[in-house]
């Protein structure tokens, strides 16, 4: 299970958190500084996934937050899958982290994390830091669009991408519905004055409504 994905600058700074386990605002934002402190003591050249026991995740089975590794009998058994790793590639100024569960495949995480930047490159048309603080949204969506609920659902960058595109599409017809003042009150200045003004027709508009 995937149980969060992160996106940081070098200097630690929070650009995308997003948390498939249920933990409280507090602790994630001490697990993201934590994590920064795992990545950014990696010299460069060393490889892109270790094991951190030490990170408290709860538990697949029980769902509790607990540190891995504590209690004893068959409450503390442990299995692989329980182990956490932190996976990352870094892109200029971003680190780009998964923190996974044993269950899932290094490599295969790594081929996602490239999944995820691509998808986001075509959305943004070679995205870059500033993209991810004024575009939240839209790359809240593209994740959505790779991963539900820690789980895996789409790794074909054509459908990620016209899956964005559409809803890209949908917001925008969504928000001139929203505002019909908006297209008249953009009208060139001038612009049909033989028979009216630039405001007639917010004015047509009132009166339609009764105002």
């Amino acid at each position: 299970m995937i149980h969060a994905v992160l996106i940081f600058n070098t200097h630690g700074k929070p650009r995308l958190s997003k948390f498939f386990t249920a933990i409280p605002p507090l602790r994630q934002q001490a697990l993201i500084s934590q994590i920064f402190s795992f990545i950014s003591d990696r010299p460069a050249g060393v490889c892109n996934f270790l094991d951190v026991p030490e990170l408290v995740f709860p538990s697949a089975s029980s769902g509790a937050v607990t540190p891995n590794g504590n209690g004893k009998g068959k409450a503390a058994a442990r299995s692989d899958d329980d182990d956490t790793r932190i996976i990352y590639r870094h892109y200029a100024t971003l680190y780009f982290v998964f923190v996974v569960d044993g269950a899932e495949s290094e490599l295969g995480i790594l081929d996602l994390i490239q999944v995820f930047v691509e998808s986001l490159d075509r959305a943004f048309e070679n995205v870059c830091e500033l993209d991810l603080i004024f575009h939240f949204d839209e790359v809240q969506h593209v994740l959505g669009e790779i991963i539900q609920g820690g789980l895996v659902l789409e790794t074909n960058i054509n459908e990620i991408s016209l899956c964005a595109q559409a809803s890209q599409r949908n917001r925008k017809a969504s928000a001139a519905s929203a505002n019909p003042l908006l297209p008249s009150l953009l009208v060139a200045p001038g612009a049909g004055r033989g028979r009216g003004s630039a405001a007639d027709g917010p004015r047509r508009w009132l009166s339609s409504i009764g105002v």
